[in-house]
């Protein structure tokens, strides 16, 4: 049975200048978040593997607002994370954030080689959140390094939800100069599943 999708929203942000320099190509990143009901609010449950099979749905819908959202920029970061209402534990976000979840992110931003960073927590509603951004295709790029905070719907999650989300930016960050590998020098041998 499909996770009870509740509501959803999206977080669009671009910026252009950075410590007085402007970038001829603006950093755009989006936020894509869903707030679903959680099915092992209030109890202890040892298998968790159904949320985990049922989360791919959420997955695609999320995938879906957040591409959308990037109006058709290319997709050069990813992340992902959770918060669990107050009536749940930490280990309902992560399974319902696991590669069956992501799955549908990998497709809808043309295919990825790297692992998706992902933040979890356990918070009150109105909570606020930092989901980290790396390069979807080699981990080790650090100009990709970077993240959206996201704060959550003042009465959202309750007890009972969870609120699931998916970032994506087309860029690494405005000035980026820590020095490392460049997106531009990326092959297929330098990508991490």
């Amino acid at each position: 049975m499909p996770l009870d999708v509740r509501r959803w929203s999206t977080l669009v942000e671009e910026k252009a200048v950075e410590a007085g320099q402007r970038s001829e190509v603006p950093l755009r990143k989006v936020a894509a978040l869903a707030i679903v009901a959680n099915p092992h609010a209030g109890r202890y449950e040892a298998d968790l593997s159904g949320v985990i099979a049922d989360s791919e749905a959420v997955g695609a819908l999320l995938a879906k607002l957040a591409i959308d959202a990037m109006g058709g920029l290319p997709v050069e970061s990813y992340g992902k994370g959770g918060v669990v209402g107050l009536g749940g534990e930490q280990e309902h976000a992560n399974a319902m954030l696991t590669t069956t979840f992501a799955e549908p992110l990998r497709v809808a931003v043309g295919g990825a080689l790297s692992w998706i960073p992902s933040f979890t927590k356990v918070a009150a509603p109105g909570g606020i959140i930092d989901v980290p951004l790396a390069h979807k295709d080699a981990l080790y790029v650090r100009s990709h390094y970077d993240g959206v905070t996201v704060a959550l719907p003042p009465d959202a999650p309750a007890p009972d939800e969870v609120a699931l989300i998916v970032v994506l930016a087309n860029r690494g960050r405005l000035n980026a100069r820590v020095g490392g590998l460049k997106a531009e020098e990326i092959s297929a041998r330098d990508g991490l599943r």
